[in-house]
C-alpha cells in the first residue's frame, strides 16, 4: 500500500531545514546573537512546524486518536505564534523609530502576521471539512518556507547575498524569487487536490499581494505607526483576541462532509 502524506512530510521537513538555515543568518549579522524577541520567534516558529510534522506522521500511521489530541493544542499554539510574531513586528519597528530609520521589513512582518492569523482562523472555522482544514494548516508552512528562503538567499547565496550598501538591490530580487518559488509550490499542491486545495492558491495569492503592498505602502509612515504600539500590550491583545476568535470559530463551525 502506498504510504500517505510522504510529499507533505518532505515539504514540512524542507520548511524546517530552510528555517534553520535562515535563522542561522541572525548569528552572522552585525548585531551578533539573536535577541530575546528573535529567539522567541524562532522557538514558536519551529514548534509550529514541528507540530504540523507530528500531525502528518500521526495521520500516516493512522493514529487518529493521538492526532485529535495533539490537534487540540493548536488552540494554544496558534495564538502564541501570532502573538510572538506581533511582538517581533512591533519591536523591529520601534527599534527603527528609536534609531531614526525605516524598518525595511515592516510590510513583510505585518502582512505575514495577518496572513498567518487568517489561515489559522479559517482552519478552525472549517474544521469539520477535514481536507480543507488540513490544507489551511499545512499551507501555513509555505509562509515560513518563503520567508526562510528569502533570508537564506540574502545571507548565503552568491548573487543574492547582501554584502554592503551597493548590493541592497538584491533584497528586492531575493523577495521576488522567494515569492515565485512559494507560488509555484502552492499551485502544485493545489493541482494535486483541486476540489479541496484552494488554500494553497490563497497562499500563492498572498505572495503577489505582499509584493504589491511593498511597492505602494509608505514604509516610513507604517514604521512610525507600528513602532508607536507597545510591544507587550500588542502581544497580549493579539494573544487574547486571537484565542477568542479561534474559540468562537471552533464553537460555530458548521459540520459538513469532506469534498470528494
Amino acid at each position: 500500500m502506498r504510504k500517505q502524506y510522504t510529499l507533505e512530510i518532505v515539504f514540512v521537513l524542507v520548511a524546517i531545514l530552510l528555517s534553520l538555515v535562515g535563522f542561522s543568518s541572525l548569528a552572522r549579522s552585525q548585531q551578533g546573537a539573536p535577541n530575546a524577541y528573535q529567539l522567541l520567534h524562532i522557538v514558536t516558529s519551529l514548534a509550529w512546524l514541528t507540530l504540523l510534522l507530528g500531525q502528518l506522521v500521526l495521520l500516516r500511521q493512522r493514529r487518529n486518536g493521538y492526532h485529535r489530541t495533539v490537534g487540540a493544542s493548536i488552540m494554544a499554539a496558534g495564538p502564541i505564534l501570532v502573538a510572538s510574531m506581533s511582538l517581533l513586528t512591533v519591536h523591529s519597528a520601534a527599534k527603527a523609530v528609536a534609531a531614526g530609520t525605516v524598518d525595511d521589513l515592516v510590510v513583510q512582518n505585518v502582512t505575514f502576521s495577518v496572513q498567518l492569523a487568517l489561515l489559522i482562523f479559517l482552519a478552525f472555522a472549517l474544521q469539520h471539512q477535514r481536507k480543507i482544514h488540513g490544507a489551511l494548516l499545512l499551507s501555513t508552512a509555505l509562509l515560513f518556507l518563503v520567508v526562510a528562503t528569502f533570508f537564506t538567499l540574502i545571507s548565503y547565496v552568491p548573487g543574492y547575498r547582501i554584502e554592503g550598501p551597493e548590493t541592497f538591490d538584491r533584497f528586492a530580487r531575493s523577495g521576488q524569487l522567494s515569492a515565485l518559488v512559494g507560488s509555484v509550490i502552492g499551485v502544485l499542491f493545489f493541482l494535486r487536490h483541486r476540489r479541496t486545495g484552494w488554500p494553497w492558491l490563497l497562499v500563492s495569492g498572498f505572495f503577489f499581494l505582499s509584493g504589491y503592498l511593498q511597492s505602494v505602502i509608505d514604509y516610513a509612515a507604517l514604521t512610525a505607526l507600528v513602532g508607536s504600539l507597545g510591544e507587550l500590550p500588542t502581544a497580549g491583545v493579539a494573544l487574547a483576541s486571537f484565542f477568542g476568535l479561534l474559540w468562537v470559530a471552533r464553537r460555530g463551525a458548521p459540520a459538513a462532509p469532506d469534498a470528494r
